[in-house]
């Protein structure tokens, strides 16, 4: 007995492990949360081991949508855009025919076409080539009419140079709707569609890349 409380004192054993703190216990009941969590997690998984390969699958198919969506508007908008840019394309073969009024209706047709392909628009990398390289064909064309214009406002002793530098750009341009085509050819056949042909009837541009030849819409 406690000489001063009279009450019986308690001597912890020697070798006994000292009682366990409040902010252990709860550790431990922490660790096991997570050690309850993580089998709950696991057993879910093995109940229904396809759900993440479903899930996927269904982005897929959305992107793959979305995807063809997109090509189908693309190819629309490129066969409207040819029909625009091909006068142009073949009046600039003969520049010394063009006059200034033209030149101002050639201006006026590109602004559009320049306007409609500057819109970005994010797809997969195929489609997004295929964009990209009718978006340069038109720049460049646009910018030959520029360069020709600039050289008519030059005296005539000056021209030569600018208007061979419109005429190269032109080149340019059509080489460049040439890979356009080419690759709007394949996504086309990618998504289903077939072929879809989309070049420019053009002559005197060495190194163009051509038609397959197939039919339209063969090839799904």
């Amino acid at each position: 007995m406690s000489r001063k409380t009279g009450k019986p004192s308690y001597t912890r054993p020697a070798g006994s492990p000292p009682a366990r703190t409040a902010a252990q216990a709860l550790r431990i009941l922490a660790g096991l949360a997570v050690a309850v969590l993580v089998g709950v997690l696991i057993g879910t998984q093995t109940a229904a081991p396809g759900a993440a390969d479903s899930a996927v699958q269904q982005l897929r198919e959305q992107e793959a949508s979305r995807d063809k969506t997109q090509i189908g508007e693309l190819t629309t908008r490129a066969r409207a855009t040819a029909g625009v840019i091909t006068p142009i394309v073949e009046g600039l073969a003969d520049p010394g025919k063009v006059d200034g009024k033209q030149l101002a209706q050639w201006k006026q047709a590109m602004g559009p076409e320049l306007a409609w392909y500057a819109t970005t628009v994010s797809g997969t990398t195929a489609t997004n080539v295929a964009r990209g390289s009718l978006r340069n064909a038109v720049e460049q064309l646009a910018a030959a009419v520029d360069t020709l214009a600039a050289a008519q406002s030059l005296p005539e002793s000056s021209r030569a140079p600018v208007v061979a530098a419109a005429g190269r750009q032109r080149e340019l341009a059509v080489a460049a709707w040439s890979v356009a085509a080419t690759q709007l050819d394949q996504i086309n056949v990618d998504a289903g569609n077939g072929h879809q042909h989309v070049y420019l009837n053009t002559t005197g541009v060495d190194g163009l890349m051509a038609g397959d030849g197939l039919p339209e819409g063969t090839g799904k």
